[in-house]
């Protein structure tokens, strides 16, 4: 399986949207310090705020790029608020 995702910052609760294959070792990767050398490092750490599984890697990209074009802290917390969000979206880029 594969996923979009949102990690929040328990710095200053900024958020990163990605995508990844394996939540664990993502999450454990935005929160090393030695591993990590890109934007996430130094907001460290990190929690999940919201994951979307899906079956393809291309629907994850889409969904992904979605996400971070609409540029919206409002519509981050209404995909986890509205399960219909996340349903709409799968079905758009399928």
């Amino acid at each position: 399986m594969h996923f979009a995702y949102v990690i929040r910052s328990k710095i200053d609760n900024s958020f990163y949207i990605g995508r990844t294959s394996d939540l664990i070792a993502r999450l454990e990767f935005h929160n090393s310090r030695t591993k990590n050398t890109g934007t996430t490092r130094s907001k460290i750490p990190w929690d999940y705020f919201y994951t979307l599984e899906v079956k393809d890697p291309k629907i994850a990209g889409k969904i992904e790029k979605h996400i971070k074009k609409m540029k919206s802290r409002t519509y981050i917390h209404n995909l986890r608020r509205y399960p219909e969000i996340a349903r709409e979206l799968i079905k758009k880029y399928s």
